[in-house]
């Protein structure tokens, strides 16, 4: 079990936004606020060693995110297992006493309050907790151990490997499952027609479901 107090949250805003316009989409506003405004509030609160961004460019265009703003360190916009690798190196410098890092990307308002706290009960037999909803496994929203950080640059500087995906199959994972009622708690929004949907959805706390224990090995 790893608890709050260990745990960094890392939201991934690497991403180039082209089915947006190339926005920064977690500064689209929904409600009045930014899209990682509402990441940050529903994260933040999760994890006790506080949050970074994963985000190349000119960091002053998130002026008053609450911790680092983190640039790849490995180039050519190798994707989110690039920022991943940005977020566990960051903890392990500066972070001494977090072993975990919980990534989610920076375009999902619809955070779970309880997604630490499942993930982190949920690691029992794999390194990696993986967060599920309606069927389907979300790759970006899973607490990673900060040991992980040398396989994961070997992966991306050796073996040009990219795929979260293949990643995560290749260490292993618990699935853990939230169900889907009106609204799906890790939608992302990629599109317009997707920020005009999460515009007109409730935002009333939703029941969640049960660690569905499944392991996702290699």
């Amino acid at each position: 079990m790893v608890d709050r107090p260990h745990i960094l949250g890392l939201i991934l805003a690497g991403g180039l936004g082209r089915r947006m316009g190339g926005v920064d989409k977690p500064l689209l506003r929904l409600g009045g606020r930014t899209l990682l405004d509402r990441v940050v509030e529903r994260l933040g609160r999760q994890c006790g060693a506080g949050l970074a961004l994963s985000a190349n460019g000119d960091p002053a265009r998130f002026a008053g995110f609450p911790g680092s703003v983190l640039p790849d360190t490995v180039p050519g916009q190798l994707g989110p297992l690039a920022g991943l690798l940005a977020g566990l190196e960051h903890a392990a410098a500066h972070h001494p006493g977090v072993t975990h890092v919980l990534s989610v990307p920076g375009d999902a308002p619809f955070l779970p309050g309880d997604l630490a706290a499942r993930l982190g009960s949920a690691l029992e037999g794999s390194p990696i907790a993986l967060a599920a909803s309606g069927g389907r496994e979300h790759y970006t929203v899973a607490l990673w151990p900060v040991g992980l950080r040398g396989d994961l640059r070997r992966s991306l500087v050796e073996r040009d490997e990219r795929r979260v995906g293949a990643f995560i199959a290749r260490h292993g994972a618990t699935v853990v499952e939230w169900l889907v009622e009106r609204v799906d708690p890790f939608l992302n929004v990629n599109t317009p027609e997707d920020l005009a949907a999460a515009a007109e959805l409730d935002l009333k706390p939703r029941p969640v479901g049960r660690a569905s224990g499944l392991p996702l090995k290699a």
